[in-house]
């Protein structure tokens, strides 16, 4: 099986490194990250990953919410929500992109693993 290409978008860096350290124990490859909506769009349509991981608020002016919906429309790739954001506001608008998956920080490695299982079903 070929290694799993995730888009990071976090913007606090110790969080990054730790997801991608956690990536690296399940055939995943983080081919990039981004610290902006932004950013995540444009490097979503370069790179083509077969996941994001998506975290919700971001520097910038495009929340994850709003990256996740241009993401999604555009590129058809899976979107899982990484966040610490729970509340029912956010989780419905959220909702509202059909993600793959929505996992709270702080999260369990074997989550994360699922989650990223699941999306390539869907990709």
């Amino acid at each position: 099986m070929s290694m799993i290409k995730v888009l990071v978008v976090e913007d606090e860096t110790l969080v990054a490194l730790h997801i991608k350290g956690c990536l690296k124990g399940f055939d995943c490859i983080v081919i990039g990250t981004a610290i902006s909506g932004e950013e995540a769009i444009q490097k979503a349509k370069e790179m083509n990953p077969d996941v994001v991981l998506m975290d919700i608020i971001l520097k910038g002016e495009i929340d994850g919410i709003e990256a996740a919906k241009q993401i999604q429309e555009e590129l058809g790739i899976p979107i899982i929500y990484l966040t610490a954001y729970s509340d029912n506001k956010t989780v419905q608008r959220a909702k509202l992109t059909k993600p793959i998956g929505y996992i709270l920080k702080p999260f369990q490695e074997r989550d994360l693993k699922k989650g990223i299982e699941t999306a390539l079903q869907h990709r």
